[in-house]
């Protein structure tokens, strides 16, 4: 069946379509991060301005391999960064201290008060959600039977918590 379909569609195949794809990433290793893959994989298809497509569940799940490669690349290149900053830098200089300046500590407390009201105005539910993931990092799922609430739900409220967060750092530039 090639029936084109649009972007509701590709949505409604997304759903129909949520467990099989989760259990393809953890199948690939995503491990402990598929709930993240496949929130981020949701995030793109409906905010995609694609036209129609003609085998919906095929280009999901080849957008979450995609999703998952880039995960592995950046989570390599991040290694590598990190262990030639080290090599680089050899490690900590003696004599000098690696805690942040005053000033910086100042200024990270000053950032995290407005993180925490910003969350604050989205609600309680919203708030916590969004501290039980990404603070604490437990995986959507468990944070849903957590609240009692759907994982569509527990989605929804990080969409929220993220998009108020991402307005925040725009009025702090």
């Amino acid at each position: 069946m090639s029936e084109k379909i649009p972007s509701q569609g590709l949505e409604s195949a997304f759903l129909a379509s949520r467990e099989r794809l989760l259990r393809f990433l953890v199948a690939r290793g995503a491990g402990d991060s598929a709930e993240d893959l496949l929130q981020e994989l949701w995030i793109r298809v409906s905010n995609a301005r694609s036209g129609p497509v003609a085998a919906p569940e095929s280009y999901l799940f080849a957008m979450a391999n995609r999703l998952m490669i880039d995960r592995y690349r950046t989570v390599k290149q991040a290694e590598k960064r990190d262990r030639d900053y080290s090599e680089a830098s050899g490690g900590t200089v003696p004599g000098i201290s690696d805690a942040p300046s005053a000033e910086r500590q100042l200024m990270a407390r000053q950032e995290a008060i407005l993180v925490a009201r910003e969350l604050e105005k989205l609600g309680e539910r919203p708030a916590a959600i969004f501290r039980r993931h990404r603070v604490d990092g437990l995986p959507q799922k468990q944070i849903a039977a957590e609240f009692g609430v759907s994982i569509s739900t527990v989605e929804s409220d990080l969409r929220r918590a993220y998009r108020a967060l991402s307005a925040l750092k725009e009025s702090l530039k």
